[in-house]
């Protein structure tokens, strides 16, 4: 059924309305949009759920105009705490951290603050550094090391995380509060569920803090009493090694490019195909993970090739019974196992098209 007010007059002008404003590409979401405006209007809600709807879908649009200037650059997202001092070990490893992924053609998103945020920002410099700020009683101005046409101001958390997970191609989290605890465990819960597709995390911490290593072990007991699975950990590498960190995050992507659903199949977009030997051993491994068939390597589906979705690039496409999705990350694991070895990763290596992100 067509998504519409019910009201022939109002649709027919929310039709004509969408033409005259846009170039036809995406008429038809626009139009769902107005046509949700108007509902609202005849919904009669309260005058600040309004006021939200409003601001959180002005921010969201605002983020995505400004990100999408920049959709080349591959980006990690910084998370950590603002309290966090310039002479702590912890500020100084996320400053090289910031200043070493800059170096190999990395943007910084961060929340923008002070602490750890003003690190990665700091070492990255203003020209790959991007901002996403709270607007908070105490604090609602960005760091000095960001340019403000990179910085995004937001009123609510949610829709701020959104533009953390959405625009970012990897996530280092540092030591960090309640703020950090909630970033960490979002981010996780959307790997572990499939909402978001699968990214590198590294869990960084400076030698002899041992911040996340007393976490990763509250992890291990979350396995031991069965409330996590023990591949969950596969999600998430812990560190106090930037080399380590580094590659952990480069290395998601050498071989690995991107994913889509098409018909229901799960098409994972590399770089360099398997080997009959290496798909069949991939099958071997990694059969728990099908709800009916087998993997197999394909070329572009016609739904890529109509969008022009990296459709140059080979394919793996399988019945995915989208529930074992740490399982998943390691056949990734496995496929850049494949590859030969990559330092970097090029400017325009983030260009797919995002039409079945499941935001």
């Amino acid at each position: 059924m067509t998504y519409s007010t019910r009201r022939p007059d109002i649709d027919d002008s929310i039709a004509d309305l969408v033409a005259a404003a846009g170039d036809g590409a995406n008429d038809d979401l626009i139009r769902e949009l107005v046509t949700t405006a108007v509902k609202l209007q005849r919904d009669e809600p309260a005058r600040g759920d309004l006021k939200l709807i409003n601001t959180a879908l002005k921010e969201m649009r605002y983020s995505s105009l400004v990100f999408a200037q920049h959709q080349t650059e591959p980006k990690v997202t910084v998370f950590g705490s603002a309290r966090t001092p310039s002479d702590d070990p912890n500020y100084v490893l996320a400053k090289e951290f910031g200043r070493r992924m800059a170096e190999i053609g990395w943007g910084i998103i961060t929340g923008a603050g002070p602490g750890i945020m003003r690190a990665a920002n700091e070492g990255a410099g203003r020209d790959h550094s991007y901002g996403v700020n709270i607007r908070l009683p105490f604090e609602d101005s960005a760091n000095e090391y960001l340019d403000p046409a990179k910085t995004i101001n937001f009123k609510y958390f949610f829709t701020r995380k959104l533009g953390f997970v959405k625009e970012a191609h990897g996530f280092a989290l540092f030591p960090g509060g309640f703020g950090t605890m909630d970033e960490t465990y979002e981010l996780l819960t959307l790997m572990q569920t499939g909402k978001s597709d699968l990214h590198p995390i590294v869990l960084v911490e400076a030698e002899g803090t041992d911040y996340w290593t007393k976490w990763a072990a509250f992890a291990d007991d979350l396995v031991g009493e069965g409330l996590i699975s023990s591949e969950d950990r596969s999600l998430y590498v812990v560190t106090n090694d930037l080399d380590e960190a580094i590659s952990e995050i480069c290395g998601f992507y050498a071989n690995y490019h991107s994913q889509r659903y098409v018909n229901g199949r799960l098409i994972l977009r590399i770089r360099q195909a398997p080997t009959e030997p290496q798909l069949a051993a991939l099958n071997d491994e990694f059969g728990d993970l099908l709800s009916e068939g087998v993997i197999s390597s394909i070329e572009a589906t016609p739904p890529e090739v109509a969008d022009g979705d990296v459709v140059d690039l080979p394919r793996l496409s399988f019945s995915f019974d989208r529930r074992h999705f740490s399982r998943l990350r390691l056949l990734i694991d496995r496929l850049n196992g494949f590859a030969e070895a990559r330092t970097g990763l090029p400017g325009d290596a983030f260009t797919a098209a995002q039409a079945d992100r499941d935001w």
